[in-house]
C-alpha cells in the first residue's frame, strides 16, 4: 500500500493544531540508517486508510516529497472523542533485517466445524491476532485459522496455526503456547475441560 506524505518544517504544539486546522496529521518516520524525520499527511486519505486491516499489518510505501521508502505503521494517536487522527509514527525497514508485528487472524470453515454442526457448541475467539517476526518480504496481511476440524474435545493453539514459510511465532519462541479458539456447549464443558488442556495456563476458558 502507497502512503502519500511531504517534509514537515515547523515543530511544536502550535505549529500542530495549525496543521490538524488545515487538515493534516503531523507524523514521524524513524529507524534505519537515516535520522528521523517529521512529515505531514492528509488527514482523510490516512484516515481511509487505517480502516483498512492490511494497513496495520504490511509493508507500506511510504513516499515523502517524491522518494521512497519502505515501512511499517507502528503508532496512531486518536482524539479523546473525535474522529481525528493526531499523530502517525512509521519505522523505516530494511529488506535484510527481520520485523516483529502483530497480524490478524481469520477464522474459516467455522460452520463446518463438528463444534457446531454435531456438537451445537459456541465457538469463542480467545485471540483475534498473533505477533510474529520474519523477514518483510515473508511478512503476511492476516493468518488463515482453519476450524473445520474444531470440536469440544480439543481447542486450538498457536502451535495448531499453519504459519506461512518464514514466519514464526514470537509466543512460541518464548515457550509459550497460548489458545487462539475454544468451543464450548452451552451448560456444559470447555474445549480445554473436555480434553484436559491447560496449554500456558490463560486465557483458556472464556466463552
Amino acid at each position: 500500500m502507497k502512503v502519500i506524505a511531504s517534509s514537515r518544517q515547523l515543530q511544536g504544539t502550535g505549529a500542530s493544531r495549525r496543521l490538524r486546522r488545515a487538515g493534516r496529521v503531523p507524523g514521524i518516520v524513524y529507524g534505519g540508517a537515516s535520522d528521523a524525520r517529521s512529515i505531514e499527511l492528509d488527514h482523510n486519505a490516512l484516515y481511509h486508510a487505517l480502516r483498512v486491516e492490511a494497513f496495520h499489518s504490511s509493508i507500506l510505501d511510504l513516499e515523502v516529497d517524491g522518494a521512497s521508502e519502505s515501512v511499517l505503521l507502528r503508532d496512531v494517536q486518536w482524539h479523546p472523542y473525535k474522529r481525528l487522527v493526531m499523530h502517525i509514527d512509521f519505522q523505516r525497514v530494511q529488506g535484510n533485517e527481520k520485523v516483529t508485528l502483530s497480524v490478524p487472524l481469520h477464522f474459516v470453515n467455522q460452520e463446518q466445524s463438528p463444534a457446531i454442526k454435531i456438537q451445537h457448541a459456541v465457538i469463542s475467539h480467545v485471540l483475534t491476532e498473533i505477533e510474529v517476526t520474519c523477514l518483510p518480504a515473508d511478512l503476511p496481511e492476516y493468518i488463515e485459522v482453519d476450524m473445520s476440524g474444531m470440536s469440544v474435545e480439543h481447542s486450538v493453539h498457536i502451535s495448531n496455526l499453519n504459519l506461512p514459510k518464514g514466519v514464526q511465532s514470537t509466543a512460541l519462541m518464548h515457550d509459550q503456547d497460548p489458545v487462539v479458539a475454544t468451543a464450548t456447549v452451552k451448560g456444559g464443558a470447555s474445549s480445554g475441560d473436555a480434553a484436559g488442556e491447560g496449554g500456558d495456563g490463560s486465557g483458556d476458558e472464556e466463552a
